[in-house]
């Protein structure tokens, strides 16, 4: 695989949107190397509030993507991407990288968020924690949505592999 096939993918959402469902099955059709922070501080045994050693991971974790990029591999990143320019920042270097960039946003009602979140809590797994509806909707507050002109300044899928249908629960917008 040479670096014109490789792509970064950005998933875009809150907790409970259905970012890792998608990246799981996306990773396996690609195929694609899926980095999600989550993933990584729970397996460290890390708190996953812990702000200071997110915001390091997921430094570290862009520093491998960039190199995964450079030798053609396609890469997912699972960050979540509440702020434009953090999505801003991510297009632009890989761009620069000369690959593609696609956004994947995710989005569901509070409430449906709030019963995700619930239910991955119960039956554990890497990245479940128990999140509070109080913590939802405050997250609601700091997301930055995407607009359909800042989704228009991503690629699409290459030609071969259309835009993934998420399943049912799931509502994209990308």
């Amino acid at each position: 695989m040479n670096s014109s096939e490789a792509g970064l993918i950005l998933l875009c959402g809150l907790p409970g949107s259905g970012k890792t469902t998608l990246a799981k099955r996306l990773a396996r059709e690609i195929p694609a190397v899926r980095l999600c922070p989550d993933e990584w501080l729970a397996d460290l045994g890390v708190d996953l509030f812990d702000e200071g050693a997110r915001d390091r991971l997921e430094r570290r974790l862009w520093v491998h993507a960039k190199e995964l990029l450079r030798l053609g591999q396609t890469v997912i990143l699972e960050y979540g991407f509440w702020g434009r320019s953090e999505r801003d920042d991510k297009r632009l270097a890989a761009r620069a990288l000369g690959v593609p960039v696609e956004l994947h946003y995710l989005s569901a009602p509070v409430d449906e968020l709030c019963r995700r979140v619930e239910a991955r809590s119960r039956e554990g797994g890497p990245g479940a924690v128990p999140i509070s509806r109080a913590l939802i909707e405050e997250y609601v507050t700091l997301f930055q949505e995407p607009d359909e002109e800042e989704l228009g300044l991503f690629d699409g899928p290459p030609s071969g592999r259309r835009r993934p249908s998420a399943p049912d629960h799931l509502s994209p917008r990308a």
